[in-house]
């Protein structure tokens, strides 16, 4: 039923111009251009290029838009690849690895590169460095002053 809808739907968009062409008349309303179905009529909106469907009903005739299952489709693409790429920053920002075959995503123009601070066992490193360091300056003051005592 869909592709029945897309091609009448290609149908009306590549026949309205020719069908506008021959009729020629200034009084005519052109916004809406119709096909005739199995059970109803397509109606295309020349303006808006809503699709929607013509049925007499018991009520009189009532037209139901035709879902435009494209523009859905690339919404939900669009929404896969913003998770995507929050779930790849998640994974750097926590020190994670991203799986063998994937890359990271490409700074944006406008982004900033962001400072990743170290993890507590880079900082544990750093901080027995420094211990051992500064242990080993005030052995070499303590050292130095006392050569200075005996001299004196």
């Amino acid at each position: 039923m869909t592709r029945m809808c897309l091609v009448f739907t290609v149908a009306a968009v590549l026949t309205a111009p020719a069908a506008y062409a021959q009729n020629g008349s200034d009084y005519e309303d052109s916004r809406f251009t119709f096909h005739r179905i199995d059970g109803g009529y397509l109606r295309l909106d020349g303006r808006s290029g809503q699709v929607s469907k013509c049925a007499r009903q018991p009520t009189g005739w009532q037209c139901q838009a035709v879902p435009d299952e494209r523009a859905a489709l690339e919404a939900e693409i669009a929404r896969l690849q913003a998770d995507n790429v929050t779930l790849k920053k998640e994974l750097l920002a926590n020190n994670l690895q991203l799986p063998t075959n994937i890359r990271p995503e490409p700074l944006a123009r406008n982004e900033e590169p962001r400072f990743q601070l170290p993890s507590d066992a880079e900082l544990n490193r750093v901080m027995t460095f420094v211990e051992k360091v500064w242990r080993r300056m005030v052995e070499m003051i303590v050292a130095a002053q006392k050569d200075v005592m005996k001299r004196s």
